[in-house]
């Protein structure tokens, strides 16, 4: 059973975001929206980019977005060779059984900025997340870092 110190372990970032624009700089790919949102918590800005085929959010809704190291509850690592949704059917609870849209990736640039701001930038397979917010709330998130990437609406 998980405990609140193993799901803290497990969660490197959480926030709740409000989509402010789909498609900011326009539709590049049929199956792909980039949202732009603002963290109503920390403010971070985030680009997302999501399979709008399997998972759709709107202008205005709000949705939990969570960083985490591994899907195990009791915090132990993944082996991070890769993400198959099939495979998790294993009969026992993983953190994605709390949310609906879940990607696997790689941070590939953390870059800081004046003041304390950090710009994380992660890719799953292409599909690219861009965080930026003060790194006092993002200082979990290694360059590097493999993680995942979980979201549910509010």
């Amino acid at each position: 059973m998980a405990t609140a110190a193993s799901a803290a372990r497990v969660t490197l970032f959480e926030d709740i975001f409000e989509v402010t624009a789909l498609n900011p700089e326009g539709k590049k790919f049929d199956r792909v929206n980039r949202l732009s949102a603002t963290g109503t918590t920390f403010e971070c800005d985030l680009l997302l980019d999501i399979n709008c085929e399997i998972y759709s959010l709107l202008e205005g809704e709000k949705m939990t977005l969570v960083l985490a190291s591994t899907l195990n509850l009791d915090g132990s690592p993944d082996d991070h060779t890769s993400y198959n949704p099939s495979q998790m059917a294993r009969n026992e609870p993983t953190l994605a059984d709390n949310y609906e849209y879940v990607m696997h990736g790689r941070v590939f640039d953390v870059s800081y900025k004046k003041d304390g701001v950090v710009v994380i930038a992660i890719s799953f397979g292409g599909m690219l997340c861009r965080l930026t917010g003060d790194q006092r709330h993002l200082s979990s998130v290694l360059p590097d870092m493999r993680l995942y990437v979980l979201i549910k609406k509010d």
